[in-house]
């Protein structure tokens, strides 16, 4: 009986480029795209014929598996690193599915172009739905050209109302471009925080599986820190600006009557008081101002400032006596001249006036008018 040799092993399968597409379901030049980029390795060169094993199908197949999962090209080509390091990937997987997870809670939801017209008055922009492609705040379906993916409804929302508030739609694009880099720039810096900080022990060397866990634990930790950081920030730089915002344009609002009130000089209402300028009462400020009878005339008894009872009809200009200590008048008489003194004095009661009308405004408290504290001018050195 003859010996019979002993079975030898199967010799490992060889495929062409276009049989490796054929069985992995890429494409021909989805795998040279990603040999160029190291997610796969390159083929056994046989003269001029590139040969490829059962190894780079069952690479293929372990990314599309991680492709579907919802990972990127660049952490699927760590995990392959860490793979081909011999590292156990339940932890590196754990710790990417942590990064590449969303920060938000918000849901993309999806937006007829019919619906879309609506919501931005009406008419229909190609331009500017392009530019909202671009920009990623709308997404193309296959096959669909009259619905979009929304990836961020809250984005889309205030992009409506600034338009339907008036903002042209080429003007929010480019604040939003504009907003988008500053952004991106903080959640660098957020980033490079938490990295010299947080994580840099992680990152001199491949983690264990254990690293890898405290690592993904760790960003879920501090993955709200940037969020709530921007919302408590923005919250206080929006209430400071805001209220600086309101003071400069407020004021701005009112020079155009104090230069009416010093172009035409106080006007006598019959025989005490003076009207408000019209300019003053359209810009909200309505007060009561110093008699020009009682400031340009002759020494007053000294006191503190009185009021006359309010004698004009309902609906009228209201005015008020008053009278202010001698030694204020002529120190002010003697700064600006007796023919300026009427309205310095003025001008000093509307500056009181509107400084304590915008205080008011911007600290959002109801609007009051200002009690009748006595009106000081430059006092007399003494001596």
């Amino acid at each position: 009986m003859t010996e019979q040799p002993p079975p030898t092993a199967p010799r490992p399968a060889e495929y062409r480029i276009e049989d490796l597409a054929h069985l992995s379901g890429a494409t021909v030049r989805t795998i040279r795209a990603y040999q160029d980029r190291g997610l796969l390795p390159r083929p056994e060169r046989r003269g001029r014929a590139n040969v490829y094993g059962d190894a780079h199908l069952a690479r293929l197949r372990q990314i599309a598996d991680l492709l579907d999962r919802g990972y990127t090209l660049a952490s699927i080509k760590e995990l392959l690193q860490a793979w081909d390091a011999g590292l156990d990937l339940g932890g590196v997987l754990g710790l990417v599915a942590e990064i590449d997870g969303p920060w938000t809670d918000e849901k993309a939801s999806r937006i007829s172009r019919a619906d879309l017209d609506a919501a931005f008055g009406g008419t229909s922009d190609e331009s500017a739905v392009a530019e909202a492609v671009e920009l990623g705040v709308l997404e193309r379906l296959p096959d669909r050209d009259d619905e979009f993916l929304v990836p961020s409804p809250q984005e889309l929302a205030v992009a409506a109302e600034l338009h339907s508030a008036g903002v042209p739609l080429l003007a929010i694009s480019g604040h939003l471009r504009e907003v988008r880099g500053q952004v991106e720039h903080i959640a660098a810096r957020f980033l490079d925080f938490t990295t010299e900080h947080v994580f840099q022990s992680f990152l001199d060397h491949p983690p264990t599986e254990a690293e890898a866990a405290e690592a993904a634990a760790l960003v879920r930790r501090l993955r709200p820190l940037a969020q709530q950081t921007i919302d408590a920030e923005l919250a206080r730089a929006m209430r400071t600006l805001a209220t600086r915002y309101l003071r400069q344009h407020l004021s701005e609002a009112l020079p155009e009557a104090r230069r009416a009130a010093a172009a035409m000089g106080p006007e006598p209402l019959g025989a005490v008081g003076v009207k408000a300028p019209k300019a003053d009462r359209a810009a909200g400020v309505h007060q009561p101002w110093p008699a020009p009878g009682q400031i340009a005339g002759p020494r007053t008894a000294t006191g503190p400032v009185t009021t006359a009872p309010e004698t004009t009809a309902p609906g009228a200009t209201a005015s008020e006596a008053v009278v202010l200590p001698a030694e204020t008048v002529e120190a002010v008489r003697a700064l600006v001249g007796a023919e300026h003194t009427a309205a310095f004095i003025t001008a000093a009661a509307r500056r009181e006036v509107q400084a304590r009308t915008l205080d008011a405004l911007a600290s959002g408290s109801p609007r009051r008018t200002p009690r009748s504290d006595p009106v000081e001018g430059p006092q007399r050195p003494q001596g």
